[in-house]
C-alpha cells in the first residue's frame, strides 16, 4: 500500500518504492527496543515530518549532489547486491556484509548445488537473451517483460524436473498487528522519528536523483521530466503515514527496484503504482505460485539487475570530467559501509576535490619586445592573492603590461588586488591592458563590474553593464563603440583585403537562427570563412517544395555554383525550441512557424517509425526526446540538401562534402556526425575533442 501511494502521489514518476535495505538495521533496533506495533507508531509520525519537509522546500538540495556520486551509489549498490546474490546462485546463503560474501565465496564454491546454478544459469541467459531476439518473433515475445520470461520459464524447469532447490516463503498473515501508541522515554522515540524521516528522504531523494539519470541515459520519446523532489517528499510521507497505520515497514523509493523499472521500458508513475498492486495481489491470492518460484532464479534477476546498474558508459563520461576519484570512493564506501555512509563520504571527496580545483591557479610571467606578459591560468580567490600580488610586484614601473585572465571566477579579493595594482601601475606611467583566452580583450579592472566580460557574452542575459543612466536598451550602441574601438584596429587591415579580392568561403554553413549559437566561435573562424545561412529549425526546404520561401534554396545555389563552396555543413544544437514545437504538436499550418515547421515533420516520422534506429551521440542515448528530434533533423536535412540538384551534381563529380554536426550548448561540445558513405548515413555523433584531430576531423577540415 505504501508503494501505491508514493507511485501516485510522488514526484518520481518512475521511482519505485517499498522497504529499504538500508533501513532493515534502524527498523530492527526500533523492533527490539519499542516493539513491533510502536514502531509502526513511529513510521507514521515520520511520514508526517517528511509532508513538513517538503512544505519548507528543502528536496532540491539533492539536486546539488555530483553525478559523479549518483553514479557511485548507483554502482556500489549493484555491486553490493550481485555479491550477495551469487551465494543464492550457487545453492547457499548471503553473509551479512559485502566483504563476508567475498571472503566466503571460496567456501562457497567448493560446495555449489548444481541444481540452483543450473537454474540461475537460465533465468540470467533469458534475461539476457530476450531483447536480442531478432524478427517479428522478437516483437510479439517481448510483451512480456524479459524478467517475468526469465522467472516462469526457470520455475517452469524447477517444477517440472523435480529439482530440489529452496524456494519462496512468504509469511503468513495471520501475525499481523496493528499500530499502538508507543512507550518510552519521549528523547528516545523522538530521536527514532528524526531516524526514520532522514533515513526515508535521504534515500528516496538520491534514488529520485538516480532516476533521473537512468532515464535520461535511456532517452526515447517517452521519457518523463525531472523530478519534482519536493512533491516526491510528500508521496513519501503519505506513503509512510499510510504504511504505518496498516502495520507495515517504513518505505522509501529503492534504487534497485526503479533501475528494473526503467530498464524494463516504464514510461509513467503507473508503473510504479502496478509494483504495488502486484505486490498486494500476490501476497494475497497466489501464495501457492508464488511457493513454486526457486530462490536461486530471483537471485539471478537481482544479481543481472546489480551488475548493469554499473554503467560503463557513465563511468567514461565521469573519467572524461575527471572525476573518478570521487566516482571510486563512493563506489568503495557503499560497499564496505552502506548507502548512506558511503554517500557522505563521497560528498566528502567531492567538497575536497572541488577547494583543491578552485586553489589550483597557474600564475606565469614573462617578458617579449618590451612588453611584460602576466598569464593567469585557474580561477582567481582570495587563496591565490599572495602569488598574484608577487608576480605583479614584480613588472617594473612604467612598463606596459599585458594581463592575461583565463578562469571562469573572480572574487572580490582578487578583483580588489588587480584593482589596487593598476591604479598603482598606471600611477607610475606604466599601461595595462587585461585580455581574456587568445588575445581576446576583456575589460579594464577599473570597470564597474565584471572584468571578465567577453564579446560574445549574451547582452540580453548578462548586466555588467546595467545602471539606472544606462538602461538595457543602449546596449546595441554600447556594443557598437565596444567593436569601433578594440576590435575595428586589429581585424581592418582583413576586411580591407577582402573588400579588394571578394570573398572566398571554403564551406557553406547552415544552422539555426538561435541567439546561444556564435558560429564564429565555436568554428574559431573569422571574416571571409564561412558562407552562413541561418533559420528556425537549420532547416533544408526540398527543392520544388511549394514553401512559398526560396531564400536557402538560393543560398545553396550561390553558395555551390558560385563562391563553389568545398563543404556544406548542417548544424543542429541542444534545447532547439524549433524541435520542441513539432514534438509537442505546437506547429500547424495557420501560422507561419507552423507553415515552416512542416518542413521538420519527416524528421519527426523519421523519429517515430519503428525501423528507424536511435542516433548515439559520442558512446550514448540522447538524453531525451527533443536531443533524439534534434540529431535526427540534422540527418534528415542532410538528405533534403542531397535532393538538391547543384549540390547532387557536385557531388557525382566528387568536388563537394557534407557534414553533419550538433551542437551542445550546456556542454559548449561539438560532436560530428560520422558518415561511411554519401549515401547512407550511419547515426553516430562523435565528440570533438581538443587534442590533434581525428580522421573524421582532418577530413571536415
Amino acid at each position: 500500500m505504501g508503494g501505491i501511494v508514493a507511485g501516485r502521489l510522488g514526484g518520481s514518476p518512475l521511482q519505485v518504492s517499498g522497504p529499504a535495505a538500508g533501513l532493515t538495521l534502524v527498523t530492527a533496533e526500533l523492533i527490539q527496543h519499542y516493539g513491533w506495533r510502536a514502531t509502526c507508531a513511529v513510521t507514521v509520525a515520520a511520514g508526517f515530518c517528511q509532508i513538513g519537509l517538503a512544505a519548507l522546500r528543502v528536496a532540491r538540495s539533492a539536486l546539488a549532489v555530483s553525478p559523479a556520486i549518483v553514479h557511485g551509489m548507483l554502482a556500489g549498490i549493484g555491486i553490493t547486491i550481485a555479491l550477495a546474490q551469487i551465494h543464492i546462485v550457487l545453492g547457499g546463503s548471503p553473509q551479512s556484509s559485502a566483504v563476508a560474501n567475498v571472503l566466503g565465496l571460496p567456501r562457497q564454491l567448493a560446495a555449489l548445488d548444481p541444481a540452483a546454478l543450473m537454474v540461475s544459469a537460465l533465468t540470467a541467459g533469458i534475461l539476457l537473451a530476450w531483447p536480442r531476439i531478432p524478427g517479428r518473433t522478437g516483437d510479439v515475445l517481448r510483451v512480456v517483460p524479459a524478467a517475468l520470461a526469465a522467472v516462469i520459464a526457470a520455475t517452469a524447469v524447477a517444477t517440472i524436473a523435480h529439482m530440489r532447490l529452496e524456494r519462496v516463503d512468504l509469511p503468513s498473515w495471520r501475525s499481523h498487528a496493528l499500530p499502538e501508541l508507543p512507550e518510552g522515554p519521549v528523547l528516545g522515540l523522538a530521536a527514532a522519528v528524526v531516524t526514520i524521516t532522514l533515513v526515508t528522504s535521504v534515500q528516496s531523494l538520491l534514488s529520485a536523483v538516480a532516476v533521473d539519470r537512468l532515464v535520461s541515459g535511456r532517452g526515447g520519446p517517452a521519457a518523463p521530466h525531472r523530478s519534482d523532489l519536493d512533491r516526491e517528499l510528500v508521496g513519501q510521507g503519505a506513503a509512510n503515514i499510510v504504511s504505518g497505520a496498516l502495520g507495515g515497514l517504513p518505505v522509501a523509493g529503492v534504487a534497485v527496484r526503479s533501475n528494473a523499472n526503467v530498464t524494463a521500458g516504464a514510461v509513467s508513475r503507473h508503473s510504479a503504482m502496478l509494483h504495488g498492486v502486484w505486490i498486494a495481489v500476490a501476497a494475497l491470492l497466489l501464495v501457492p505460485v508464488m511457493d513454486l518460484i526457486p530462490l536461486a532464479a530471483l537471485a539471478a534477476l537481482v544479481a543481472v539487475v546489480g551488475v548493469q546498474m554499473v554503467n560503463i558508459t557513465r563511468v567514461r563520461t565521469i573519467r572524461r570530467n575527471r572525476e573518478m576519484l570521487v566516482y571510486a570512493v563512493t563506489v568503495t564506501a557503499v560497499v564496505l559501509t552502506g548507502v548512506l555512509e558511503g554517500v557522505l563520504i563521497g560528498i566528502a571527496v567531492a567538497v575536497f576535490v572541488a577547494l583543491h580545483r578552485l586553489t589550483r591557479t597557474r600564475i606565469t610571467a614573462e617578458e617579449s619586445e618590451g612588453i611584460h606578459r602576466v598569464r593567469v591560468r585557474g580561477q582567481l580567490t582570495f587563496l591565490a592573492v599572495p602569488r598574484l600580488s608577487r608576480v605583479l610586484g614584480q613588472v617594473p614601473h612604467g612598463a606596459a603590461c599585458h594581463v592575461e585572465l583565463d578562469g571562469s571566477f573572480m572574487d572580490h579579493a582578487a578583483y580588489e588586488a588587480l584593482h589596487d595594482w593598476q591604479t598603482s601601475h598606471s600611477a607610475h606611467g606604466g599601461t595595462v591592458r587585461f585580455t581574456g583566452r587568445a588575445g581576446t580583450r576583456i575589460s579594464e579592472p577599473a570597470a564597474e563590474a565584471h572584468g571578465c566580460c567577453r564579446p560574445w557574452t549574451p547582452w540580453r542575459n548578462h548586466h555588467c553593464q546595467d545602471t539606472p543612466q544606462k538602461p538595457r536598451g543602449h546596449r546595441l550602441a554600447t556594443g557598437l563603440r565596444s567593436f569601433q574601438r578594440d576590435t575595428a584596429p586589429l581585424v581592418r587591415d582583413e576586411l580591407a583585403r577582402l573588400a579588394r579580392e571578394g570573398q572566398r568561403p571554403s564551406q557553406l554553413f547552415l544552422t539555426c537562427a538561435d541567439s546561444r549559437l556564435v558560429t564564429s566561435m565555436i568554428t574559431a573562424s573569422g571574416p571571409g570563412d564561412l558562407f552562413t545561412v541561418r533559420n528556425v529549425g537549420n532547416l533544408v526546404p526540398l527543392p520544388g517544395d511549394d514553401s512559398g520561401d526560396d531564400s536557402v534554396a538560393a543560398a545553396i545555389e550561390y553558395a555551390v555554383d558560385v563562391l563553389e563552396v568545398e563543404s556544406i555543413t548542417v548544424c543542429g544544437h541542444s534545447g532547439c525550441g524549433a524541435m520542441q514545437a513539432l514534438l509537442n504538436g505546437a506547429a500547424d499550418d495557420r501560422t507561419p512557424l507552423g507553415r515552416w515547421l512542416r518542413h521538420a515533420r519527416p524528421s519527426l516520422k523519421r523519429m517515430r517509425s519503428r525501423h528507424h534506429t536511435w542516433a548515439r551521440i559520442s558512446g550514448r542515448l540522447p538524453a531525451d526526446a527533443v536531443e533524439q528530434l534534434c540529431l535526427t533533423n540534422v540527418v534528415q536535412q542532410l538528405e533534403h540538401l542531397r535532393a538538391h540538384p547543384p549540390v547532387a551534381r557536385r557531388l557525382a563529380e566528387g568536388r563537394l562534402q557534407l557534414h553533419g554536426m550538433y551542437f551542445h550548448v550546456g556542454e559548449a561540445q561539438a560532436y560530428l556526425l560520422t558518415s561511411t558513405d554519401e549515401h547512407e548515413i550511419d547515426e553516430v555523433f562523435d565528440r570533438v575533442c581538443p587534442g590533434p584531430p581525428s580522421a573524421l576531423e582532418k577530413t571536415t577540415a
